[in-house]
């Protein structure tokens, strides 16, 4: 315990500042005893009551300020102690407005010790006029050529990405210290300058570790993972966030293979580690390996962090594991994650792709401050699944209950869900509320949607003039919106038109090439048919196969065209020979026309389409899943015409709900319907 008698109180300069304690009660006694014998605004004694405090873990910021509050002339000790604890909890914004109180307050002059804190605050929140302010005053202090100062204003200018300026500081400074090295180079890689890095790297007379990771994290950063792994090797100690680094940078490659050898030889790995090999998998399409990786950071006792479950989310997502998904969101409820930020917007979007619409409201309900990402995915998701008006309803809620400004992503939902409905008013009311209300510039994406509810309700002339009056190029999905609405509408000079022009854009997209073919089959002109086959095999047009999957007792189940690799195979195709038959009875008849071409003879094309991955995958739902729970299945291309007609006559003989996403949207089959309308 502490025992300080009024007597004994220390009054000597040289034991100023005091700064060490012992236990966490010692500031309390210490100011207890400056109260009780009236030395509490003595300027040695506020000094080291200040500082014990600032120092001991067991007093907040606020406490701090209380306390300081109480000085009737506080030290220009004091006064640096608050500013420097602001900046060092990461309350800089506080920290500037203490050092404002101090100018305007004191009658105090800031010193070294004063300045460096306030442009370390001004560096980390890029408060860029504040700093130039602050230069301005270390001049005209006559401060500039103070060590400490110099390396500090180094470092703000790099955060600032003002290459210049700090380049210019630096170069002012007699002798560097590592820091101001560090801190240029720093600069140097933030503002993308990785030559000047290497440069100043080959400069240096002496490293740090802090030098080497820099390099490696700045050449990973700009893609020059070689090289930086060159730095990572010759590296003569390495740290943790080198190692981040490193594979953070093979994963942006796509080089998950080094990526993943580092992370297995890697000790001493943390969260950061584990969240960039989870977010990359993702980012690189290996979605399984995003899981597995998850489940094994649980299995190894990390705590996932928001970062950690926006990726494993979005990897649930695009595989459309629902079980999984469910699983992930009861663990967020147990262990007390919000759903306020970005959080909830991954949750909401998983639910939406992986079909289970219900649920995905339900957890936008229930989100308590609402952001602009929440309405505007749960509103997408409302128009992929074809409940326009829902969306709808919910779009102008938003706008009428809170004070939430919708942006260029809003609309496009907003777009998307009248697309899908085929509602052409609403459609050209929100483009121009869009752009006349909002006063938000379209992009390429929010013409494609209105260009593509122009044509899926037979306005292709108003369509073509809207592409041809474009402030932008018009990408292939544009002009694939206009050659599909030919073929639907047998108007071939505009469906020749926008294939021509897809084929200018990519020679061999094969979908254009179909559809093409499409369009002359469907109006009896075989000559032209028979051309477009032609051409194919000129160009060596080639489709990539259909591969659809199906989740079944937390395995996913991948089946691709005319797939005898499962081990139910047998009980597949029996049942494809049952689903034949019944179709038959009901009298349904293939659509042949979209078969590959270079497929020659009725029998071989109806067994071709007999054999679509998604029929293999309706088959085997059938076979193991029970009556009542809903099929879902993701496809990786387009469903074709035949199949989609096929799915809603199956969706009302076997009573089961089926809902299909393949690369463009989402099918919901019940009762003999689909959510979509009419195929498109």
């Amino acid at each position: 315990m502490l025992q300080v008698a009024a007597s004994s109180l220390p009054s000597k300069p040289n034991l100023y500042p005091f700064q060490i304690y012992r236990n966490p009660i010692e500031p309390a006694q210490l100011h207890a005893v400056s109260l009780k014998t009236a030395t509490f605004n003595d300027p040695l004694i506020s000094s080291r009551l200040i500082s014990l405090y600032a120092h001991s873990k067991s007093t907040t910021l606020d406490h701090l300020r209380l306390v300081f509050n109480q000085f009737q002339q506080p030290t220009l000790f004091s006064w640096n102690t608050l500013i420097k604890s602001y900046v060092e909890n990461q309350r800089s914004q506080e920290s500037l407005l203490v050092f404002l109180e101090f100018m305007t307050r004191s009658c105090l002059t800031p010193d070294v010790f004063t300045l460096p804190c306030v442009i370390k605050g001004c560096g980390r929140l890029v408060a860029v006029k504040e700093g130039e302010q602050i230069h301005g005053l270390v001049l005209k202090l006559g401060l500039g050529l103070d060590m400490f100062v110099q390396s500090s204003l180094v470092s703000m200018y790099s955060k600032f990405k003002d290459v210049k300026s700090a380049r210019k500081v630096f170069d002012e400074i007699p002798e560097k210290d590592l820091v101001s090295w560090n801190s240029l180079m720093d600069g140097y890689v933030k503002a993308g300058e990785i030559e000047l890095a290497l440069e100043l790297f080959d400069e240096m007379t002496g490293r740090d570790v802090v030098s080497w990771t820099v390099m490696v994290d700045g050449l990973s950063k700009c893609g020059k993972v070689d090289d930086a792994r060159k730095v990572f090797d010759e590296m003569p100690r390495r740290n943790l966030a080198s190692w981040n680094a490193m594979i953070n940078g093979y994963m942006k490659a796509g080089d998950f293979v080094s990526a993943r050898s580092l992370f297995d030889v890697m000790e001493g790995k943390d969260i950061i580690t584990w969240n960039s090999m989870i977010a990359g998998y993702e980012l690189n399409g290996r979605r399984s390996e995003a899981l597995k990786l998850f489940t094994e950071l649980l299995n190894s006792g990390y705590e996932p962090t928001h970062s950690t479950l926006v990726s494993t989310l979005s990897a649930i997502s695009w595989l459309a594991l629902l079980s999984k998904g469910r699983w992930v969101h009861s663990y967020m409820v147990k262990n007390g994650y919000k759903l306020d930020g970005m959080l909830g917007t991954s949750l909401i979007e998983m639910y939406c792709k992986c079909g289970s619409m219900e649920t995905a409201l339900k957890v936008f309900e229930v989100i308590p401050n609402k952001k602009l990402g929440h309405w505007t995915t749960i509103v997408a998701g409302l128009g992929m699944h074809g409940h326009a008006k829902r969306a709808l309803d919910l779009f102008l809620e938003m706008l009428k209950t809170t004070s939430i400004i919708p942006n260029a992503i809003t609309f496009i939902g907003v777009l998307n869900a009248c697309n899908h409905a085929g509602l052409v008013e609403d459609g050209r009311r929100y483009f121009n509320m869009m752009v006349n209300d909002y006063k938000i510039k379209p992009t390429v994406e929010h013409y494609g949607c209105l260009i593509d509810i122009l044509c899926r309700a037979g306005h292709l002339e108003e369509a073509k003039n809207v592409i041809e009056n474009m402030p932008m190029k018009p990408n292939k999905i544009i002009w694939m919106s206009l050659l599909s609405g030919s073929r639907i509408y047998k108007k071939v000079e505009i469906g020749e038109y926008a294939a021509q022009n897809v084929t200018e854009i990519d020679p061999k997209f094969i979908e254009s090439y179909v559809l093409l073919s499409n369009m002359y089959a469907a109006t009896g002109n075989w000559d032209k048919v028979a051309r477009v086959r032609d051409a194919m095999r000129k160009t060596g047009v080639k489709k990539d196969p259909g591969c659809s999957l199906i989740e079944y007792q937390d395995t996913v189940h991948e089946f691709i065209v005319g797939d005898k690799s499962h081990p139910q195979t047998n009980e597949i195709y029996h049942k494809l020979s049952e689903i034949r038959d019944r179709l038959k009875s009901v009298g349904h008849v293939p659509d042949k026309s979209q078969v590959l071409l270079h497929i020659e003879g009725d029998d071989e094309k109806e067994t071709e389409l007999e054999s679509h991955s998604e029929r293999l995958a309706i088959a085997f739902g059938l076979i193991n899943l029970k009556p009542g729970i809903p099929i879902r299945i993701v496809k990786n291309l387009r469903v074709c015409n035949d199949c989609h007609s096929v799915t809603k006559i199956l969706s009302k003989i076997y009573d089961r709900e089926i809902i299909v996403r393949d690369n463009s949207r989402f099918h919901h089959f019940k009762n003999g319907s689909c959510s979509c309308m009419d195929y498109w």
